[in-house]
């Protein structure tokens, strides 16, 4: 398996530090409000990432966190008269609903902020030793310029990186890019003791802590949105290596963003669409497939139309699905063959090649039309191997049409089988005309139905 490394910006072969066992760490929200569209983008591809890797016989253990200490945290419980803690804990629950509902599996540890702020001031402590870092009037900075490998991740030199990033202004600062690694106690702020005195950790020394406590001093994988690269990731990478003296991440991954009229989709930009709200209109599968049929490195430029077209997809499938099974009460698992281990090996071919999912979701579109054939065919052989492949193996491995997912059974469809039920016994006694008025009245409330030689299927054309 080859992986783009952010890092070479070159294709890597995959190469865990323990055989077997891929240690990976993904940058989480943080919790403050709802998480939009664009936040699921990383949540999905990363999501099928893990799936894969343990397609291909790897255990993963897998660290997402919540950043519950945040200047928009702190904002948000002022604006409310709550304490800090409430409104993350609130938002992580909302957050939790929010990945059931789209499919994402959870993480082996989900770690907050606050749950480590011991261990942040403990490795605080060891770079101000070590001469990393600096303390001015109880903040505590990390000294960039003692770091000669900064900027290697981002491929920025230090005056590109000023030139280009929205730097804060400090007087208490030796050089422009020093970052905070803990911040003095202000009026109306939740803070914690410190050799320093009060204060609260920054923000980028609080992943570098979480993830090494959890998977090591050297990751495998850390993952996340490409906006992350610099100067989050760039100071994680500092301040990790500056402490341990060892590499802090083998494969860097970044995913590129949902744009809007050419921006990123942020919360801070005001051009969200709040991720439940997508749910509800297009469903967990259509916006999986909208996702994944998109390389994970390549911007996406937010598309009501192409993510109706996805979703529209999504209901085809499904509707294929439920076809072949409502032919058997326990479907079987066939006999594998030359046929069904070519189709596996093209699968982890194309993921191979740096995940590359639009060509797997090809695979998966060519294959629900052979099965959709084979049906039609009455190959009742072909069809179990090939809805075996899809249903059982690609489409689990990315993540796509699992139980409980919204784009599955809804709560019309029981009634929709009922009606056509009837419907049904009104052809047998060949009462066309109101069978007829049955599917232009179902037609007209956004439910298409189709009657085949293996009897009625219908899909729903709209949300209903």
């Amino acid at each position: 398996m080859f992986l783009k490394n952010t890092l070479s910006g070159r294709l890597e072969k995959l190469e865990t530090l323990e055989p077997g066992v891929v240690r990976m760490y993904v940058c989480g929200p943080t919790v403050y409000g709802l998480i939009h569209v664009g936040n699921a983008r990383p949540m999905i591809v990363f999501d099928a990432l893990r799936r894969y890797f343990e397609y291909r016989g790897y255990r993963v253990i897998m660290v997402q966190n919540f950043t519950d200490i945040d200047d928009k945290i702190i904002n948000r419980a002022n604006e409310w008269n709550v304490d800090f803690k409430d409104v993350a804990e609130a938002f992580i629950q909302e957050y939790w609903r929010d990945a059931s509902a789209l499919g994402v599996r959870a993480p082996n540890f989900a770690p907050k902020t606050s749950d480590f702020v011991p261990e942040i001031v403990n490795a605080i402590e060891q770079l101000v030793r070590k001469g990393h870092a600096y303390v001015v009037d109880g903040d505590v900075y990390f000294d960039v310029k003692s770091f000669p490998k900064y900027g290697e991740l981002s491929h920025r030199s230090l005056d590109e990186m000023i030139a280009g990033a929205r730097v804060e202004v400090s007087e208490k600062k030796r050089f422009p890019l020093d970052f905070a690694l803990w911040k003095a106690a202000k009026s109306g702020e939740p803070s914690w003791d410190s050799p320093w005195g009060k204060g609260r950790p920054g923000w980028h020394i609080e992943c570098t802590i979480m993830s090494t406590k959890l998977l090591g001093s050297t990751l495998d994988i850390h993952a996340g949105g490409e906006d992350l690269i610099f100067p989050h990731h760039e100071n994680e990478k500092a301040q990790s290596e500056a402490l341990t003296g060892k590499p802090f991440v083998r494969y860097w991954l970044h995913n590129a963003l949902v744009r809007v009229s050419g921006d990123k989709m942020s919360k801070s930009l005001g051009n969200i669409f709040i991720l439940r709200e997508a749910l509800k209109k297009f469903g967990a599968d259509g916006l999986k497939l909208y996702f994944l049929s998109k390389h994970y490195r390549s911007p996406i430029d937010f598309s009501i139309e192409a993510l109706e077209a996805s979703a529209k997809a999504a209901r085809r499938i499904a509707e294929s699905f439920r076809n072949f099974e409502s032919r058997f009460s326990s479907i079987p698992v066939p006999k594998s063959d030359a046929w069904m281990s070519e189709q596996r090996q093209k699968f982890v071919e194309a993921l191979d090649d740096d995940f590359n999912t639009p060509k797997a979701v090809a695979q998966i579109f060519e294959l629900v039309g052979e099965l959709n054939k084979f049906m039609s065919e009455a190959n009742e052989e072909k069809a179990l191997k090939t809805y075996h492949l899809l249903r059982r193996e690609f489409c689990s491995v990315l993540g796509l049409f699992e139980a409980g997912a919204q784009s599955q059974e809804t709560e019309l469809d029981p009634f929709v089988r009922l009606i056509l039920d009837v419907r049904k016994e009104l052809r047998e006694r060949k009462l066309y005309d109101l069978a007829d008025s049955i599917r232009d009245r179902l037609k007209s409330l956004g439910i298409e139905v189709r009657d085949t030689r293996e009897g009625s299927t219908y899909s729903f054309l709209k949300e209903v």
